[in-house]
């Protein structure tokens, strides 16, 4: 198949990751790419007959709706192209919903697609700020440089790949590549985000968001709801996409979760949000941050926490705004606090870089 390209695809390692640690492996400790929810857009495509390429970037799970027929044929939750291409492949050209990013690893989820699946994908990247020249390579090597090599696909499963080594280079944009054609339910890119910062050093801004480099650490609990939505943009659509935790029986119990600023600096203000959570945010919530210097990342009982934010009633469906009781000193990370447990929607840790 490789030779049918017209180019030679680069080998990549990577280890496939089972179906059911997929999230496991991937939704905690990074943030999709190209998700809609983060600005992820879908710039041109091969082919798109019986259902749009757009759906790819759904951050919802696809769904089935047996027997609904549209213009084109059975409705599909998901991106499907004609039958007999007679290119090597079909593709989607998609720019991240970040500045750029690193990859660690991808998921292909063919829900509902069973004789009508891809074979085979593959998935590659390119660094531009030019969408008008990466679209015009359509099937064409152009500068594509490879982030997995083709691999092989089935009807109706959820199929993930890790990365042996994250990304060297950062993209912009990827193409998605199906051979020969079918049809693929949803399009996940695992990693992290590589920020454009202010160049005012003065400048406030979220040094927590995903978008700017902020990262999901560590947590007490994500029963229902995984701490890497603490850092997404907007105010989500729904309960499911906060972090939320399992109910607690045990006294002076306290969930907690650890976030990685994309940037060293002071913090001002900052913003927990318990948007759609209204009979389960937490009674209260802390916030403590630290200057970390020493080897991997802090644990939640490490010496240095500082209180930024005292114990405060929280209530539903609100934006809970505090003044960072240190506003002096620069801080790599901090730690949401939440008593006793709960659902909260999105942090906000306003302030300045350190430069």
């Amino acid at each position: 198949m490789a030779e049918d390209l017209g180019y030679k695809l680069e080998d990549v390692a990577a280890t496939r990751v089972a179906a059911d640690n997929i999230d496991a492996s991937f939704r905690s400790s990074t943030i999709d790419l190209v998700s809609a929810t983060l600005g992820g857009k879908v710039l041109s495509f091969s082919d798109e007959w019986f259902a749009e390429a757009s759906n790819l970037i759904n951050p919802k799970a696809p769904i089935r709706q047996p027997g609904k027929m549209v213009f084109a044929g059975a409705w599909y939750d998901g991106w499907e192209t004609r039958r007999h291409n007679t290119e090597p492949f079909d593709y989607v050209v998609i720019r991240l919903g970040v500045a750029s990013g690193i990859v660690e690893g991808i998921e292909v989820d063919t829900f509902a697609f069973s004789g009508n699946h891809a074979p085979f994908i593959s998935v590659e990247g390119v660094f531009s700020d030019d969408d008008e020249k990466v679209v015009s390579w359509k099937h064409g090597k152009g500068e594509w440089e490879t982030i997995l090599g083709i691999e092989e696909c089935g009807p109706s499963q959820r199929f993930g790949w890790k990365l042996a080594v994250p990304t060297k280079k950062a993209y912009t944009h990827v193409r998605l590549n199906m051979y020969p054609d079918g049809g693929i339910a949803r399009f996940r890119l695992f990693g992290h985000a590589i920020p454009v910062f202010p160049e005012d050093k003065d400048a406030i801004f979220d040094l927590a968001a995903a978008q700017n480099g902020g990262r999901a650490i560590a947590c007490s609990d994500e029963h229902f709801g995984v701490i890497a939505n603490l850092i997404l943009p907007g105010r989500g659509v729904d309960m499911g996409d906060g972090w939320e935790t399992s109910r607690s029986r045990g006294k002076d119990h306290v969930d907690w979760a650890v976030l990685r600023l994309g940037a060293k600096g002071t913090i001002q203000d900052l913003t927990v949000d318990t948007a759609f959570f209204r009979g389960n945010f937490p009674q209260k919530a802390k916030v403590e941050a630290i200057d970390w210097l020493g080897e991997g990342e802090p644990g939640a009982l490490a010496e240095g926490w500082t209180t930024i934010v005292e114990p405060s009633k929280c209530g539903p469906d609100k934006e809970h705004e505090f003044k960072s009781l240190v506003s002096d000193k620069p801080f790599t990370h901090v730690k949401l606090v939440m008593i006793p447990d709960g659902g909260v929607k999105r942090i906000r840790v306003y302030g300045k870089r350190s430069v």
